[in-house]
C-alpha cells in the first residue's frame, strides 16, 4: 500500500521522528514516501497510485482527487480542513479525517506572549539595553515607555471555543475583566456574555477566536475598529482573514488603535507589500502558534491514530 505526506516539513522539519506512523498496523504492507514539500506541479505525480494521502497546507480538490482512482483517506494535518474538496471526497467514497484541538495551550500561550511583548514592550527594551541605552543612564532604570499591567482590565474574546476557553483561564490568572462573543448560551463564572458592538467598545484587549466563514470574513474592518478604545490592543493568533489589514494598518497609523500583535495574515507567506508589515505598533510572528515541540508531537500522534482507527474500521476525526 502506497501512503504519502505530501508537505512533511511544516510538522516535522527534523526534530521529530515518524516512528508512530511506521508503527500503524494494517493488512496490506505500508510503503511511506515523505516529502517535504510539494509544489501543485507535482501534486498529482506524487499522489499517483497511493491509497493513502496526508496533507497540511496542499490543496487536494475535485480535479485532483478525481485522477486518484485508487484513493481511500486523506488525513489532514491540521485542525482545518479547507485544503479538502470534502463534498467530492465523500462521492468518491475517499475518508478525510482531521486533528482537533491539538494546539489549544500553545495558541493560548502565544496569544499572552503578543500581550505581555505589548504591555512591557520585551522586544523593544531588550534591543534598547543592547545598544547601550541602559548602561549610559543616569538612573538604575531605564525606561521612557509606559509598562501596562492587566489586572482589572478588561479583555474581550470573540469565540469560546477551546482556545478561546484557554485564553479566558489564562486570562483570570492576571486578574482581567473578561467579556465574550460567543454564540454559547451557558457560560463558566467570571465570563460576561456581550453583543459583538460593545465586545468592540469595551475591551482594552480583544483576541480572536472564531473560524474564518463568510460571516467572520473581514470581521476587523474600518467600523469595527472605530468603536474600539484608542488604547486597546487587538490580538489574531486565528486566521488571516478575520482582518482587513487596510483598515488595521490605517489604523494603527493614525492612532485610532494602540497596537496589534498577529500570527496569521490573509496570504501566507506575506507579500512585500502588506501593510501590516510597516504599521506603528504591529507586532507579527509567522504563523508558529501551533507549532511547540509538544503541540506537533500531539498533532502526529492523533493523525497516526486516526489512520489506524480507519484500517480498524473505527471512526475517529473524521469530517
Amino acid at each position: 500500500m502506497k501512503a504519502v505526506i505530501l508537505d512533511a516539513y511544516s510538522l516535522n522539519p527534523g526534530d521529530l521522528d515518524w516512528e508512530v506512523f511506521y508503527k500503524i498496523k494494517s493488512d496490506k504492507a505500508i510503503d511511506w514516501e515523505i516529502f517535504d514539500r510539494t509544489l501543485p506541479t507535482e501534486t498529482l505525480s506524487r499522489a499517483k497510485d497511493a491509497e493513502v494521502l496526508f496533507t497540511n497546507k496542499v490543496l487536494l480538490l475535485r480535479d485532483t482527487l478525481e485522477q486518484l482512482p485508487n484513493l481511500k483517506y486523506i488525513g489532514v494535518l491540521a485542525t482545518g480542513y479547507n485544503v479538502v474538496d470534502i463534498e467530492a471526497a465523500h462521492k468518491l467514497g475517499i475518508t478525510v479525517t482531521n486533528v482537533p484541538a491539538y494546539s489549544t495551550n500553545s495558541v493560548a500561550q502565544l496569544v499572552f506572549a503578543h500581550i505581555l511583548n505589548i504591555v512591557n514592550q520585551v522586544d523593544y527594551y531588550s534591543k534598547e539595553v543592547k545598544v547601550g541605552r541602559w548602561s549610559s543612564c543616569q538612573d538604575f532604570t531605564f525606561r521612557d515607555t509606559s509598562q501596562i499591567e492587566l489586572a482589572n482590565l478588561t479583555i474581550g474574546i470573540m469565540g469560546l471555543g477551546k482556545i478561546g476557553m484557554k485564553v479566558a483561564e489564562l486570562s483570570k490568572v492576571f486578574g482581567m475583566k473578561i467579556i465574550a462573543f460567543t454564540s454559547k448560551d451557558s457560560l463558566p463564572d467570571g465570563i460576561e456574555k456581550v453583543s459583538k458592538s460593545d465586545l468592540f467598545r469595551q475591551s482594552d484587549i480583544l483576541s480572536l477566536h472564531v473560524p474564518l466563514t463568510n460571516d467572520t470574513s473581514n470581521i476587523i474592518n474600518r467600523d469595527s475598529l472605530s468603536l474600539m478604545k484608542s488604547s486597546a490592543i487587538l490580538i489574531n493568533t486565528g486566521r488571516g482573514g478575520l482582518v482587513d489589514e487596510n483598515a488595521l494598518a490605517n489604523a494603527l497609523n493614525s492612532d485610532q488603535l494602540f497596537a496589534a500583535g498577529v500570527d496569521v495574515l490573509s496570504t501566507e507567506p506575506p507579500s512585500s507589500d502588506n501593510p501590516l508589515l510597516s504599521a506603528k505598533n504591529c507586532y507579527i510572528t509567522p504563523h508558529l502558534a501551533w507549532a511547540t515541540i509538544s503541540a506537533r508531537k500531539r498533532l502526529m500522534q492523533i493523525a497516526a491514530e486516526n489512520l489506524q482507527a480507519f484500517f480498524d474500521k473505527k471512526t475517529l476525526n473524521q469530517v
